[in-house]
């Protein structure tokens, strides 16, 4: 029986593509036309596209603004020590902020970097530092708002107690003028006329549909007609301020309601212009801690000469 060997083909054989199992998890890939600028991967290479993060207020194709995303940046202890430092409008160091906070460089760094993509805080460099400021006056408002909410921190110690009294004594509130001495400036202004109410109640106290510790809605006051003589007596160039190349979308009239004193006290344009003159002249100079103000001999004479302020306790 002859036994017959099969004839092997001397074209190698075609090799069938091998299917990749569809990927049934994880994100898919954005394109690229719609990404925005890829970031770089690890070691240098190219990254992933990642759609670039967006600022909260800032221009969206969605619905209603959610209160929630911002007030969970208010809600962390340390966070919210870092906005009260900054809330005078000045610009800090982390350092100083991470001293602040009572939180190591790193645990700071890693707040700042939250509040800055947030929205609520920016960032300038300066040679080897990186100083931090809030966005704009708005988030000082809400913090002024949150704390006329929130309850007292236990005084534990005299320094806490020290503080404290120095903030309801006299404050910034973002650019002007706050705290017991802010309401007694704004009432003494009533007072000489400087500015004359338009609701009939004559003097400074919370009316019934005020907010509390916020910029009021409507301001029940109006420029007096002393008002050019008694601003310039204190040292603010008030024909500059009202104008119009100073104009901007900030009215030269705002009010707050003060959260420690219950009262109004000046803001606006023309409020953050008194502050200014008022520390340009060292009748008020900085104090030790951040937002504190410190009114010296010579600011207190000038003050009661001018508005007939009393003497200091």
């Amino acid at each position: 029986m002859t036994t017959t060997t099969p004839r092997t083909s001397s074209r190698p054989a075609t090799r069938l593509p091998n299917p990749r199992p569809p990927v049934t998890g994880g994100p898919r890939r954005p394109a690229p036309d719609d990404s925005g600028p890829s970031r770089p991967a690890p070691g240098g290479g190219q990254g992933l596209a990642v759609p670039r993060a967006r600022p909260h207020g800032a221009e969206s194709t969605g619905g209603e603004a959610d209160p929630a995303t911002a007030a969970a940046l208010f809600a962390d202890p340390a966070r919210a020590r870092v906005l009260m430092a900054l809330a005078d409008g000045r610009a800090l160091p982390a350092s100083v902020l991470a001293d602040e906070a009572g939180v190591s460089a790193p645990a700071a760094s890693a707040h700042l970097a939250k509040l800055r993509e947030g929205g609520l805080v920016s960032m300038e460099k300066s040679g080897r530092h990186r100083y931090y400021r809030l966005t704009g006056p708005q988030v000082a408002t809400a913090l002024e708002a949150l704390t006329a909410l929130a309850p007292p921190r236990p005084v534990r110690s005299l320094r806490a107690h020290t503080r404290a009294a120095a903030l309801r004594r006299a404050r910034s509130c973002y650019d002007h003028l706050a705290g017991d001495l802010g309401v007694q400036v704004t009432a003494a202004l009533v007072a000489a006329d400087a500015l004359r109410p338009t609701d009939g109640i004559p003097d400074t106290r919370r009316r019934a549909h005020d907010p509390l510790s916020a910029q009021l809605p409507t301001h029940p006051y109006e420029l007096g007609p002393a008002a050019e003589d008694v601003f310039t007596a204190l040292g603010v160039p008030f024909s500059e301020v009202l104008h119009p190349a100073c104009a901007s979308r900030r009215p030269l009239l705002r009010f707050c309601l003060d959260w420690t004193e219950q009262r109004h006290h000046l803001a606006g344009r023309l409020g953050a212009a008194l502050l200014t003159a008022l520390l340009t002249r060292r009748w008020l100079t900085p104090g030790p801690r951040p937002r504190t103000l410190v009114l010296t001999p010579e600011g207190h004479g000038r003050l009661a000469a001018v508005l007939h302020l009393p003497p200091s306790p």
